[in-house]
This record gives structure tokens, C-alpha cells and sequence, in this order.
């Protein structure tokens, strides 16, 4: 495992300046609120904002634990990490579902304040994967975007937030979303600097923001509908996986990392990031579907991180809910995981 450096430089150093995203990738679309519920949740932010992170923490944690007793989509929680994780005990799964909807509840009660959502030590906790955090700002000073992709894993809003802040320009991958919730979301992203690019002609604005030495930032853990999707191993089993990343990779030979934050166990929404990269398409002629096969090294990155800390990933959503075409399989070599003993208990 690598060591962890200090991420340097400061937050208040000089030599970090902010490159604002492009205006058209500044917009929110989206259907905003109607006037009432925007207006009764000015005073839910207002509180949020009130609060102190210690305080949202302690929230966050109460809310994530009712919403686990009460066993909203517990089910599908327990059946993935029966699926993902068989090795495990049923206390363990648990555990780490609990885990989830506290994360979840973390998500949300640290992303919807105004004003400095992260702690004044934010810069001090330091990066996992040193070789490849210097290999990504060094692309970045070239004049060039980078390609970077995490997953729904601690808190992905924030991270975006500390890569800003460390002088790595962004912009976001979102879709159109409804709602208060969604639309304060959307205007905190735009308000610490990263763009918005929306899937309606997508690539070309990736290939555009790279050109202008902005980085497209990603998730690409949620499942995608099988006629637009490749299928790539996820803890052993094909996960329908969008190929934007490893499309706009090779049309634009931008370097693809992994980014993700990573709690460190401290309330306050403290992180420390883990880098890993620059994570290569196949040479010419290593493999028939090089698109895929660039997905699926991604993936694994994404797996390895998630294994190491699993109450910090998204459990709640049906990753494999979408069935591969009888055609795709698993890589030679790759050992799906052994069949669980059982269908997990509904809680």
C-alpha cells in the first residue's frame, strides 16, 4: 500500500489558483423546486449551515441509523453484499450496511450547506497514491485536462470540492435532476468552480473541456441500460458500466485516474484522497474490445478502494440489476465470487 503524503500545496498557498469552467458549462438544468418547497427549504439550509460539521456529523449519524432500523431499501443492501461480499458473515454485511446509510446521511447533511462546507484541516490529511497525485497535477500543467472518475463513495461532492481547491479545474458529469435537494446540490457544485456537462452531446464537451486543460469528473459505478452499455466484472459479476470514460480516453489520449476520498474516521467531513494511475486503455491489438477492456481496468481500481473500506460505497443502488446479453462473459481468469449460502435475511 502506498504511503500517505501531505497534500501540498496549502489551500491558502498562491501557487493554487482557481481556473473557472467555461460559462455554458455554468447552467443548471433541471426542474427547481416549486415556490413553496423552495421556500420552506431556504430554512433547512439555513440550518445546515448553522450547524456546526461536528453537529451534522452526530445528525448524520442519527438519521442514517433510523433510515437503517426502519429498512428503507435494507433489502437490497443485504442481497448486494450477499452477492458482492459471500465470504463475509451475515453481522458483518450488517455492519457495513449500517455503515452505508450512515455514509449516505453524510452525503447529503455535508453537501447542502453554504459557504466552507469542508473543515479548516481539510488540506492536512493527506494522499494515498503520491506517485500518481504528482503524475495527475503534472498533466494539468501541461495545459491539459486529465480524465477522472470515482465512485457514489464517501463523500463524492466534496472530494470535487478539495480537488478545486488543490488547482485541478472540473467538470462534472450530471444528469437533468428534479427537485430541492437536487437543485442545491447542482448550485454548490457550480458555486466552488467545477462545470456541468449533461449527457446531450456529452463527448465532444468532455474532448472540449480537455482541450482547455479542464478535467471531466465522473462516477461510473451505477448501472446503465444493456444497449448502451459495456459489461465489466464488479466483485465477480458483470455490471452493466458506461464506456464515456474509456470513449472520450481514446479520442482524446487524456490519462485516466482514480480518484477517491477516503473518511478517515473523524467527524467533519475529514478526508484523505487515494489516487491511482495514470490506468492504461490495451496497446493496439492486446484485446478485440478495447473500450470495454479500458472499463473494466477502471473498474477494478474502483473495487479495490471499495473492498478496502465497503461502508463507505453506495450499497443502496441495484448495481447488477441489468442482465449482460447471453453473449458476454467473464474475462478468462477472473473468479466470480462463490454462491452465498442462502438468500440474505430481509432484516
Amino acid at each position: 500500500m502506498s504511503q500517505i503524503a501531505p497534500a501540498s500545496p496549502p489551500p491558502d498557498s498562491p501557487a493554487v489558483t482557481q481556473k473557472l469552467p467555461s460559462e455554458h458549462l455554468r447552467r443548471i438544468v433541471g426542474t427547481p423546486p416549486g415556490r413553496v418547497v423552495g421556500f420552506l427549504t431556504r430554512f433547512v439550509w439555513a440550518f445546515l449551515t448553522w450547524l456546526s460539521p461536528e453537529s451534522r456529523d452526530a445528525l448524520a449519524r442519527f438519521v442514517g441509523n433510523l433510515a437503517y432500523r426502519l429498512g428503507i431499501r435494507r433489502r437490497v443492501a443485504l442481497e448486494n453484499l450477499a452477492l458482492a461480499m459471500p465470504e463475509k458473515s451475515d453481522a458483518e454485511r450488517r455492519e457495513i450496511a449500517r455503515g452505508a446509510y450512515i455514509n449516505m446521511s453524510r452525503v447529503v447533511l455535508e453537501s447542502l450547506p453554504s459557504g466552507d462546507r469542508l473543515p479548516r484541516d481539510w488540506a492536512e490529511q493527506g494522499v494515498e497514491g503520491d506517485a500518481a497525485w504528482q503524475a495527475l497535477k503534472a498533466r494539468v500543467a501541461t495545459g491539459k485536462g486529465a480524465l477522472l472518475v470515482t465512485a457514489h463513495f464517501g463523500n463524492w461532492e466534496l472530494l470535487g470540492d478539495m480537488l478545486i481547491r488543490h488547482g485541478i479545474p472540473l467538470d462534472a458529469l450530471v444528469r437533468p435532476l428534479k427537485g430541492a435537494l437536487n437543485t442545491r446540490i447542482a448550485e454548490n457544485r457550480v458555486r466552488v468552480g467545477a462545470g456541468l456537462i449533461y449527457p446531450r452531446g456529452a463527448i465532444q464537451e468532455i474532448i472540449d473541456a480537455v482541450n482547455r486543460g479542464e478535467s471531466p469528473f465522473m462516477l461510473l459505478d451505477q448501472a446503465l441500460p444493456a444497449k448502451g452499455a459495456a459489461f465489466v466484472p464488479f466483485f465477480g459479476k458483470l455490471a452493466s458500466t458506461t464506456p464515456a470514460m474509456a470513449v472520450a480516453a481514446a479520442r482524446t489520449d487524456a490519462p485516466v485516474f482514480v480518484v477517491m476520498g477516503v473518511r478517515n474516521g473523524r467527524g467533519g467531513a475529514r478526508f484523505r484522497m487515494e489516487v491511482e494511475g495514470p490506468i492504461l486503455p490495451p496497446a493496439p491489438g492486446e484485446c478485440a474490445d478495447p473500450i470495454t477492456e479500458h472499463t473494466a481496468r477502471v473498474t477494478a481500481a474502483l473495487e479495490r478502494c471499495i473492498r478496502k473500506y465497503p461502508d463507505q460505497w453506495m450499497w443502496l443502488h441495484r448495481r447488477w440489476k441489468v442482465q449482460p446479453p447471453p453473449e458476454a462473459a467473464l474475462p478468462a481468469g477472473t473468479t466470480p465470487p462463490p454462491s452465498a449460502s442462502g438468500a440474505p435475511p430481509a432484516g
